[in-house]
């Protein structure tokens, strides 16, 4: 079918394979290996009589070579049919080695019938490594002996072919960098192609001229997020990925090379039976609205994100497009994109099959990077994880106590609400565990009039803070999923609801006097977190992503900043007057009131969540309900 297909045929038994033996040939000292020599380990083929002579037909290693400077030579002879002979060499395991090969079929019609390919966890990239130091352009006699020689130095390597005293193919970058590992020759078992009179030295060839300088383009994505491995056929790829699945997702950051090219293959490992899918994601800092083209490469399937919305799909397959189509990876699609005030999320799902995994990306203007000072915070104390998915918390200043909902996200449709709140010291000592108990699915609360209203599935709940009693329950007409509130001067108590089944239905009601009106409908989308300030009430927008300011009077609406895609939660105020808001997934962001955003904090390396938080103005103590992790965290903030 194509290159893969032969690597993963000639290397399917190199597992067993061991390549922890000294070098037998003397340093400085070339060596010639027989094919019928027992120190081949054949991985599949034959010593056989063709082309004049006994010659060797397939794959075999040296394993007790270990090989990082020197020169091999061999001589190679193709009747013209697709085969991809050629060299296995710095062999660290099965599945990590350079290699070189010839696509005889190719010779004198494209200018890639040398090849030369790094193999990452048995992925060969050659449709990521395409043109000057990856391939070349050769006539190849057929049926024709011709004497290949590889000179290895450093980073760099060189193949001569025939006679010629220049080099037909110059590797300018070898992609493991200087490593050392075994050899061998890599080939079909059908005679097609066949190999002679091979032998290696390992005395350094003549020096190299330096490589040429690869430089970043401006605009160029240097920093990308992947995601562990997933098939591909599990992956619904029509939509952007529920919060829980980029929670889960085991984030890793990576290094693209100078070119922006992040071979994805070096950091996940392909499994057996079918497509392979990861995802990527990166953000980027704008300080206005602006209009962008994203020119980008991948390799071979690619579904393409913009801020939770779905901008592009393509197939850049081996063969889809036409017969010859190689889907080598380029800057060869754009999109328009809109970045937004503030933090936009550029998101990819990459699918594998076949000759390489990979992406590239780069924008027309320069990008800037998200704003961090993960150093203004200092963790103070942290709790046992003893709660049941810790939603909301709230600081009681009367009582000088936190009040920590528990949703309890298991108890799903048991016949009795296993759901609680708990009392917590500013210390971090748990004064009452269950201290109001039989809760549906507690989420948002606050304080007025010395009573304490929380939000249960369905329900607003009013609440004695001093004794933990249930006084009333108002029931909350056609709400889906309240989620939190946030009550102004004059006792109006806003209520979110996200409403799962649609975020375009998402609504915001008003509880005055014991009666429930849908305060706001029109643009709100996936409401979540709320928090009156001044005569405003903060949204956070989890369909859109923004983060907005309502007027209390007018209704009128302001978009603060955006935070791209993600779940917006808890929404509070420093001293400063700087709005301190959440992400589900571990973020916690200090944002200017026009709109500036820097990342205070990170905890998605850690596993635990930042869901609905407190802040402790006086004492500048923030309280993060770790929701999956179950436990509280508190920071000081500097």
């Amino acid at each position: 079918m194509g290159d893969e297909r032969q690597i993963n045929l000639g290397f399917l038994l190199l597992c067993t394979l061991s390549l922890l033996f000294l070098a037998t040939a003397a340093s400085g000292q070339s060596e010639v290996i027989p094919f019928d020599s027992d120190r081949w380990q054949v991985v599949e083929g034959e010593v056989v009589h063709n082309w004049g002579g006994e010659c060797f037909s397939g794959t075999a290693i040296l394993p007790d070579v270990e090989f990082e400077n020197g020169v091999i030579e061999v001589d190679i002879v193709v009747d013209g049919s697709r085969s991809y002979p050629g060299l296995a060499f710095r062999m660290q395991s099965d599945k990590d080695y350079e290699r070189f090969y010839i696509r005889p079929h190719r010779a004198g019609l494209y200018p890639d019938a040398l090849q030369y390919t790094p193999v990452f966890n048995h992925v060969a990239g050659w449709q990521l490594y395409n043109g000057p130091g990856y391939t070349a352009a050769v006539v190849l006699p057929e049926n024709e002996w011709v004497h290949l020689k590889l000179e290895v130095n450093g980073s760099q390597a060189r193949v001569y072919l025939g006679d010629s005293a220049e080099p037909a193919l110059a590797i300018d970058y070898l992609k493991h960098g200087s490593s050392s590992g075994a050899i061998g020759v890599l080939g079909p078992n059908n005679q097609t192609a066949c190999f002679a009179n091979f032998s290696y030295t390992t005395t350094d060839p003549t020096a190299f001229d330096e490589p040429p300088t690869v430089t970043t383009s401006p605009g160029t994505v240097m920093d990308w997020e992947l995601s562990r491995p997933f098939k591909a056929e599990r992956v619904d790829r029509g939509a952007y990925p529920r919060f829980y699945a980029i929670f889960n997702a085991d984030w890793q950051q990576v290094t693209p090379e100078p070119s922006g090219l992040v071979d994805i293959a070096r950091y996940a490992e392909r499994s057996q039976g079918g497509a392979d899918l990861v995802l990527a994601r990166t953000k980027i800092r704008s300080d206005s609205a602006q209009d962008i083209t994203f020119s980008f490469g991948y390799s071979d399937e690619i579904d393409l994100f913009f801020n939770g919305q779905k901008v592009f799909a393509g197939n850049n397959s081996y063969q889809y497009r036409d017969p010859s189509f190689l889907g080598v990876v380029g800057l060869h699609d754009h999109v328009t994109l809109r970045l937004e005030k503030g933090l936009n999320e550029i998101f990819m799902m990459v699918t594998e099959t076949f000759g390489g995994w990979g992406l590239m990306g780069k924008a027309s203007v320069e990008l800037d990077p998200p704003r961090n000072e993960h150093h203004r915070l200092t963790k103070v104390w942290e709790t046992d994880d003893v709660f049941l998915t810790p939603e909301s918390v709230l600081y009681d200043p009367e009582r000088d106590i936190l009040y920590v909902t528990s949703f309890d996200a298991q108890f799903a449709s048991t016949s009795e609400p296993t759901g609680y709140i708990s009392r917590v010291t500013l210390d971090g000592a748990i004064q009452d565990q269950k201290w109001v108990t039989g809760l549906n699915a507690p989420t948002g609360m606050s304080i007025y009039n010395d009573l304490l209203y929380a939000l249960e599935r369905g329900s607003l709940t009013e609440i004695d803070p001093d004794n933990g009693e249930v006084v009333q329950r108002y029931p909350i007409p056609d709400v889906e999923f309240p989620n939190d509130l946030s009550i102004d001067a004059d006792g109006n108590i806003y209520i979110t609801d996200t409403r799962p089944s649609s975020h375009a239905d998402s609504r915001i009601y008003r509880f005055k006097d014991g009666e429930f009106d849908v305060w706001l409908s029109e643009g709100i989308d996936g409401s979540n977190g709320a928090f009156v300030h001044e005569d405003k009430l903060l949204v956070g927008n989890s369909g859109d992503g923004f983060l907005k300011a309502v007027d209390l009077a007018t209704k009128n609406i302001t978009r603060v900043t955006c935070l791209g895609a993600g779940v917006i939660d808890g929404i509070r105020v420093d001293n400063d007057g700087n709005y301190l808001v959440s992400h589900w997934a571990g973020q916690v962001y200090s944002i200017t009131p026009d709109g500036q955003v820097v990342e205070i904090l990170d905890t998605m390396t850690e596993r635990l969540n930042t869901a609905d938080f407190e802040f402790v103005r006086d004492r500048e103590l923030l309280v993060i309900p770790t929701f999956l992790g179950n436990r509280l965290v508190a920071y000081r903030i500097d």
